[in-house]
């Protein structure tokens, strides 16, 4: 039987590792169906590969910039990424994936490093920013990140909506 000192990391790695897929999917997803997501996707240069991913090994995912600007996860990937922005630690990927602390602050707190370009590392801030916005409820949105834009609810829905489907039948299509 495995005891507390045990059983609380392993829950944490795995509520981290589906996190990271949900988090991924959503962000490629989000990339298709949110406007202004995919201004700042399109931004990045056609091919441009970002990973996002929890040190020493833990949970990742790599997603590359389409020539129409929307993102694609990529399986597989052994590669360097153009920019991958690294967890430090299980418990700092959890504190975000959790929405106990926002990506920007985990950066600021210095959780997080990356290793690309700075100014491509807070266009993925944004892109992250917003998609948490859009697929949270309110509540828990506003402490994930450090601005709460002015969303209307019907817009907010319908991304919501169509975000979370796309993530839905790429889960199921265990992509």
């Amino acid at each position: 039987m495995l005891d507390n000192a045990t059983l609380l990391p392993e829950l944490e790695r795995r509520y981290v590792g589906l996190m990271m897929g949900v988090v991924g999917r959503g962000l490629v997803s989000a990339s298709q169906v949110d406007e202004v997501i995919h201004k700042e996707t399109a931004a990045f240069p056609e091919g441009f590969i970002l990973q996002m991913k929890v040190m020493p090994d833990g949970a990742y995912f790599t997603a590359q910039v389409q020539p129409d600007g929307a993102l694609k996860l990529l399986k597989d990937f052994t590669g360097k990424p153009d920019l991958c922005a690294r967890f430090k630690h299980l418990s700092h990927a959890f504190l975000v994936l959790s929405f106990q602390e926002g990506t920007a602050r985990a950066f600021a707190n210095d959780r997080i490093y990356v290793d690309g370009d700075v100014s491509h590392a807070i266009r993925l801030v944004r892109c992250l920013s917003r998609m948490e916005v859009l697929i949270l409820p309110k509540l828990i949105a506003e402490r994930a990140v450090k601005r709460y834009p002015d969303i209307a609810v019907a817009q907010k829905l319908s991304l919501a909506t169509r975000i979370y489907g796309r993530v839905a039948t790429n889960f199921l299509k265990g992509a």
